[in-house]
């Protein structure tokens, strides 16, 4: 009789990594959380894009919610739009987030999203997502939107501005939407211009 809570507790601990593992295997991504430091360069990138006060941020695959939380604190006066899939870091994003007024999460496949409204994008994803999100921002995005990218760039999109932290840490790109390279450079793009492979 004693066995039933543990039973329990087991049974739940195993059903939340089994959701984290069949989101990984639909979306190609696992729910990654920015350090500190990363959070921080998103954060300076963004303030070089000089977004409008009111300004709506959306950050996709937000995960367990780190940048979303750095971005809230360093743009009190936008509103930032966290988007995740993953029900176990949404959750826990959104237990993260619970005081912070500026900042609305929305559990949903950001690629059925409706992001007409943003002043700027960031996202901390994998290679394989970055193409079919660069033709959704060419669809939906406002010539001029800041998108940020963590680690994983935009192929063949030409970088505004990068930083690059010290160690593994990923660099982080500034683009302004669409970013279309000129046919000149098309021939000779350098691994720093597309960031990491």
């Amino acid at each position: 009789m004693s066995d039933i809570p543990s039973l329990i507790l087991l049974a739940v601990v195993l059903l939340l990594c089994g959701s984290l593992l069949v989101f990984q295997a639909r979306t190609g991504v696992p729910p990654l959380s920015s350090s500190a430091a990363e959070a921080a360069d998103v954060v300076a990138l963004l303030a070089q894009a000089d977004l409008p006060g009111q300004a709506v941020v959306y950050e996709l695959g937000s995960g367990w919610g780190s940048l979303v939380v750095a971005l809230a604190k360093a743009f009190p006066d936008a509103r930032i739009r966290g988007i995740e899939w993953s029900p176990l870091p949404y959750w826990v994003a959104r237990f993260r987030t619970r005081n912070l007024p500026n900042v609305r999460l929305t559990r949903a496949n950001f690629y059925a999203c409706d992001l007409r409204d943003a002043h700027a994008v960031t996202c901390y994803l994998m290679m394989k997502p970055m193409k079919k999100l660069a033709g959704q921002f060419d669809r939906m995005l406002r010539p001029g939107t800041a998108v940020v990218s963590l680690a994983f760039w935009f192929r063949e999109r030409q970088v505004s501005a990068t930083r690059q932290g010290p160690g593994l840490r990923g660099a982080v790109a500034l683009y302004f939407w669409p970013a279309y390279r000129e046919l000149a450079d098309a021939g000779s793009v350098s691994v720093s211009e597309t960031g990491p492979a």
